[in-house]
Formats: C-alpha cells, structure tokens, sequence
C-alpha cells in the first residue's frame, strides 16, 4: 500500500508548527513546535510514539536552521522515505486562490503579492516555504489557504462600502481567515448530521486567541466576520474586533496616537486583555469572574453577547440555522462560554443540556442542546493539520 503521509508546516514570524500526519488514517505520527526562533533560547519541542522530548537550538536560530534540525529529527526517526509532500499554511491567498495549490515560482510570487495584505504572516509563511523547499527539494510542495474556503462569498458579502476604485485598484474587501477550520468543523457537522447531500444551515464558530464566525450554507462560506485582516468582527484574546472607524481620528487628533501606536492598541492590547486588564487568557478570565472580579466578569459578557449577535445576524445569508458548532481553544474547552452564548439564542430553538456541555471538554466531540430540539449546537474539535494534510497529499497524487 502506498505511503499518503505528509509534513505539515505552520510557520509564524517566531515559530514553526509541525506534524507528520497520515492523510487516509489521521493519524498522526509526530508532532511539535519551533518557538522563539531569531530570540534567545530557541528549541524545539516535539511528540514522537507519546514520549516528549525538547531540543536546544543556539541563540538567534531562525527558521532555516529550525527547519534543517526538522530534516535532520525526520531522517533520524526514520519517517523521511514515508513522505509524499510538504504542505504548507498560508494565512492570506488574497482573491489569487480559491482552492490548495501546488507551489511554483507563479504560486511563489502571488503569495509574495499578497504579502501587503498580511504583513505579519505571509512573510513568515514564505520563509517556511523556501526553507523546506530546499530541505526536501525532491517533494511536492504544497500551499493551504487560510482565505480560500470564503472565496464563495457574494460581493454582497465580501465588498466594503468603499470607494469601489480601492477594490479594483489595491484589492481592498472582506476576505476571512480560519477557513481550513471551518471547512473542517462544518463538514463534519454534516455528516454527524446526516446532511451529507440535503441543504444545510450551519454557523462556525472558530474561538481562540483569534476569533472568527462564519455561515455555511450546502458546505459553502458565504459570509464571514474576518474582513480584509484578522482584526475584523468578533472581541478577541488581544484584538479589538469591530469598531467605529472614527476612532482613529479621535485617536490621531484629540490623544496623538500615530498609526504604529493604533496598530498595536487594537491588534495587542484590546479584546479580553484589555477589558479585563488581567489577561487574553480565557481561563485566567473564568477564573477571576468567578472569584467576582467585575472586569473579568464583564469582558465574558461582552465577549459572549458580540459573539451571539455575530450567530444571529448569520440566519439572514442562511435563511435559516440548522446547527451551531464550537471550535478552536475556547470553543471546545469552555463551557461557560457555550453556556452563555446559547442561552442568548434560545429564541431560535436551542435548549441547553447542561450535563452534555459540561462533558464537552478535552478534545470530544458531541451535541450540547438537547436532541430533541431543534437546531442544534454541537462541539467538534478542530483538526486544520488534517485539512492541509489531505490537499497536499491529493494535489501530489494528481501532478
């Protein structure tokens, strides 16, 4: 039987994301983390047959270096002549890609195009890339990206009520992020569903340190609440989400602020952060509300009531609401926060199973409202590495 196994690499501006994944099984071989690559005390971490092990890089090492200790680690566990591609997050794809690509030099330079857009990211996501193109120079290299799973959204959906000369000229729209994530999640709603093949009505709801929602109608996006950057829609872990765009004025005018100043105020310092003036940490958030810190306890709120008002301003693209799914860090971890939200949609049908959103922790899957009611909310692990597994091991098979 031929190997479908696949290098997965997520590379950040200070880090490096990887696994060794079994795109038929899901199984995943190995798995690990590169962090404070270019700082002081970089390593590696990773998980090989359940055991944890770390290992030093010297101080400064960047990604390069990360990716050839990578190298040297898979040749070592004898995983390197199971690969059969390379596949590679790409936070921003820009309107260029609507599905996974194969890299080559026109992908390259799209990507490098699209860099304007995500200034944090592809930069990183390219470093990643050139790196493990010539690590592993005699395999596919592919592409996932985090755009393109929205790329069905109407203009409707999509356009700002801009200027539309900015659209034509510098590409200025709502694109969404996330997208591995919610094809994931919704895809597997239908099928837990049984609505592989029927019309479906699903919002996602993917909850992390980043925040996004997105409406799914018959396995497609068709509105999102990311825009043109991942600054756009939900409160977050550090980031503002929507805001009156006058404020930057006021901002500017009234307290000096200069652009760089705005930028890490809304980007870094916002969200649960800075209502709570504790932590972006939703655990640490929980924790202090429960012990009757009032900020904490209001940034919840806040955080719970903008996200249900997200869900529901969803029914109007679907026409509808079959089912909500939790994702992501908190989505899957917190049962508060599911409490919360879902009782403020309870106009729509859902009734809460306080036993079963309560078990819905730690990695399990399953319906959180009651089964006889209707629509349902549901909790379903994330699984993005899957996703970029199985498009690079596909586009591989088809060159």
């Amino acid at each position: 039987m031929s190997s479908s196994h696949v290098l997965v690499l997520n590379c950040g501006s200070s880090s490096l994301k990887f696994a060794i994944i079994d795109s038929s099984s899901a199984q995943e071989h190995l798995s690990g983390l590169a962090e404070r690559l270019g700082e002081s005390s970089p390593q590696i971490k990773y998980k090989f047959n359940g055991e944890k092990h770390v290992v030093a890089l010297a101080s400064g090492d960047a990604h390069e270096i990360a990716i050839n200790k990578l190298v040297e680690l898979v040749k070592t566990l004898k995983l390197d002549q199971q690969l059969v591609a390379v596949g590679h997050r790409v936070v921003h794809g820009g309107e260029h890609f609507t599905h996974s690509a194969l890299i080559t030099d026109s992908v390259l330079e799209a990507i490098k195009q699209t860099a304007t857009l995500a200034p944090l990211h592809n930069p990183a996501n390219l470093l990643g890339i050139e790196a493990a193109s010539d690590a592993f120079a005699t395999l596919p290299q592919v592409a996932v990206f985090d755009t393109a799973f929205h790329q069905t959204m109407d203009p409707t959906a999509f356009l700002y009520a801009l200027p539309y000369e900015l659209y034509k000229k510098h590409s200025i729209r709502r694109y969404g992020f996330h997208g591995t994530s919610h094809y994931y999640v919704s895809a597997r709603a239908i099928d837990l569903l049984e609505l592989d093949g029927k019309p479906s009505k699903i919002v996602t709801a993917h909850l992390g340190n980043g925040c996004s929602v997105c409406a799914v109608k018959d396995g497609k996006s068709v509105d999102t609440s990311m825009g043109l950057t991942p600054l756009e829609g939900l409160v977050m872990g550090t980031r503002s989400g929507d805001i009156d765009p006058g404020l930057f004025a006021y901002l500017v005018n009234q307290l000096d602020y200069t652009a760089s100043q705005i930028d890490t105020l809304l980007n870094k310092e916002s969200g649960l952060l800075g209502i709570s003036e504790l932590s972006n940490d939703c655990r640490t958030i929980e924790e202090n509300a429960a012990d009757g810190h009032a900020q904490a306890q209001l940034a919840l709120d806040i955080f719970c009531y903008r996200l249900a008002k997200q869900i529901a301003s969803f029914a109007v693209p679907l026409s509808g609401l079959d089912a909500l799914v939790f994702t992501g860090g908190i989505g899957e971890n917190s049962d508060v926060i599911r409490a919360k939200v879902v009782k403020q949609l309870e106009f729509f049908g859902f009734i809460l199973n306080d036993e079963q959103n309560l078990a819905a922790r730690f990695g399990s899957e399953g319906i959180i409202t009651e089964l006889s009611a209707s629509p349902k909310a549901m909790v379903i692990p994330t699984n993005e590495e899957l996703v970029i597994a199985q498009d690079a091991a596909k586009l591989a098979q088809e060159q």
